[in-house]
């Protein structure tokens, strides 16, 4: 890359981050690689690459133009630039873009930044350029990258890919295509729930009860004597999974992160997914397409009131009337995503739980909103909620996912009226805390 343009976006990046801005490694390589590709001929050019590749959020623009214009000097000529021979349109673009290159990773060089100086420079900026696993080549434009201890750093391994850089992030603050690019981790992941007892034994041969109505129907063939006995065991099967999403504007991008973790890494159990905000919606034959984008998109479609209000109580109580008191909530491990954001009656929700509890083996509240330390669940939805709850955890990133899979594994016991009071204790402790 000519002008050493990985060195201009490590830099601009630094001061990004200075300011506020998530520009991580993995979008500074973006905007570099942008710069080779679209060659802008014009400040404005370099900035509106900028924009597109460093940018998630309407609250960083200001920023960035901030920044931009304190090391660039604005959206004018750079200094230094020189416009081309107007020889032909192509080449007069193709020069231009080059000086305007030029200039950009000169200013970027003067600008200080937090990068090491002299000739750790062009290495430091090759080595956040690899952590994305694309291992991206930068040239530099001095005699520091000419020798042995460049070659070493070029030759280094890659130290992580772009989306386990992207595990600690806040599901709120990852684009569409970030989030997507989490499936992969998503899928080594493991939502393993607790084991039942099922009704229906299975036969064996050693250990067990003794099953005569097996060992007689095997000893006609010897005759009537049974020189086998057969045995049979209890079968253990892994209790049904529910989970119950909001997918209110509140919980767009957790709704969207949780549907794809379900999609990548509950197959194995059998979920069965459901949406709300003010009504209720199944998605479970929804989640099984190839792809996740496209299981989101029909999930979006299948769920007419997404990103509408939300009506949590209510909801609830139509998973019972509906299908809880058919059998599928019973013995299950119920899962509920929700901020707890309710804008019907709190005490809906509350008769709604309590019925829940009742069948459910274990009810597991995923809010995002508890990852403040300082959170207190004194909303009316979540106080509602809160005493029915087995455990609470926030699940806002990928590395909080951990809770969720430990809270889902917990084997836990049948509720009972000791248990209910240890809960009621915890609560009351909870709202005095701090």
């Amino acid at each position: 890359m000519p002008d050493d343009l990985a060195l201009t976006a490590a830099r601009f990046g630094a001061a990004l981050r200075d300011a506020g801005v998530p520009a991580d490694p993995g979008r500074c390589e973006r905007f570099a690689r942008a710069l080779a590709v679209a060659r802008p001929d014009r400040p404005r050019g370099v900035y509106l690459c900028a924009l597109a590749t460093l940018i998630a959020n309407r609250e960083h623009i200001e920023t960035l133009q901030r920044v931009f214009a304190a090391m660039f000097g604005g959206l004018g000529e750079l200094p230094g630039q020189q416009a081309g021979p107007d020889t032909s349109a192509d080449g007069a673009a193709g020069g231009r873009g080059r000086d305007t290159l030029s200039s950009v990773a000169k200013l970027a060089q003067a600008h200080p930044g937090r990068l090491p100086p002299s000739g750790q420079e062009s290495g430091q900026a090759k080595q956040d350029m690899e952590v994305t696993g694309h291992g991206m080549a930068s040239a530099a434009g001095g005699d520091e990258g000419d020798g042995p201890e460049s070659d070493m750093l070029a030759a280094r391994p890659v130290l992580a890919s772009a989306a386990e850089r992207l595990a600690g992030t806040d599901f709120a603050e990852l684009s569409p295509a970030e989030l997507l690019l989490l499936s992969g981790l998503m899928r080594k992941l493991t939502l393993a729930v607790p084991l039942r007892r099922s009704r229906r034994p299975r036969r064996t041969m050693h250990g067990g009860r003794t099953d005569l109505r097996a060992t007689l129907r095997q000893a006609r063939r010897t005759g009537g004597y049974p020189l086998r006995l057969a045995g049979r065991s209890p079968l253990l099967e892994p209790r049904r999974l529910v989970v119950l999403c909001d997918i209110s504007g509140s919980m767009e991008p957790y709704a969207r992160a949780m549907l794809q973790l379900l999609y990548c890494a509950a197959g194995g159990a059998q979920a069965e997914v459901f949406t709300f905000a003010t009504r209720l919606t199944r998605l479970t034959g929804t989640l099984v397409h190839a792809r996740p984008e496209l299981a989101l998109r029909r999930a979006g479609e299948a769920a007419p009131d997404w990103l509408g209000g939300t009506r949590i109580g209510e909801s609830i109580a139509q998973f019972n009337d509906l299908y809880g008191r058919r059998g599928m909530a019973r013995g299950a491990v119920v899962v509920i995503i929700s901020d707890g954001w309710d804008t019907g009656d709190p005490a809906v929700l509350g008769q709604a739980m309590e019925r829940l509890s009742r069948v459910a083996h274990r009810i597991i509240w995923v809010n995002p909103r508890t990852q403040n330390p300082e959170y207190r669940p004194l909303a009316g939805g979540m106080a509602a909620a809160w005493p029915y709850c087995d455990a609470v955890v926030s699940a806002h990133s990928l590395h909080a996912l951990d809770d969720l899979t430990a809270a889902l594994a917990q084997p836990g016991h049948r509720r009972g009226s000791s248990r209910g009071a240890v809960r009621t204790h915890h609560w009351e402790q909870l709202k005095h805390r701090g």
